[in-house]
């Protein structure tokens, strides 16, 4: 199957989670849709949603939770 990357929308950092005491959006081996929610971008105080542009499977997150990424930096590997 093909692999495809979920990229940032900005430059931030990156939350797997919506707040601290919460899960994270997804995980390894878990499906995703096109428009799905799967992380945060905090600029500046302002959360932005991160949203899959392709459909599949997790294979791998690419940087971990809380760390900065840059514009169109790949956060997400997606197989399928």
């Amino acid at each position: 199957m093909a692999q495809t990357h979920i990229l940032s929308p900005l430059p931030g950092t990156y939350y797997r989670q919506p707040a601290p005491d919460q899960p994270p959006y997804k995980n390894v081996g878990d499906p995703v849709t096109v428009g799905e929610v799967v992380g945060l971008i905090e600029v500046m105080k302002s959360f932005i949603e991160v949203k899959s542009e392709h459909g599949g499977k997790i294979v791998a997150f690419l940087i971990e939770n809380e760390e900065p990424v840059m514009a169109g930096q790949p956060i997400i590997a997606i197989e399928g």
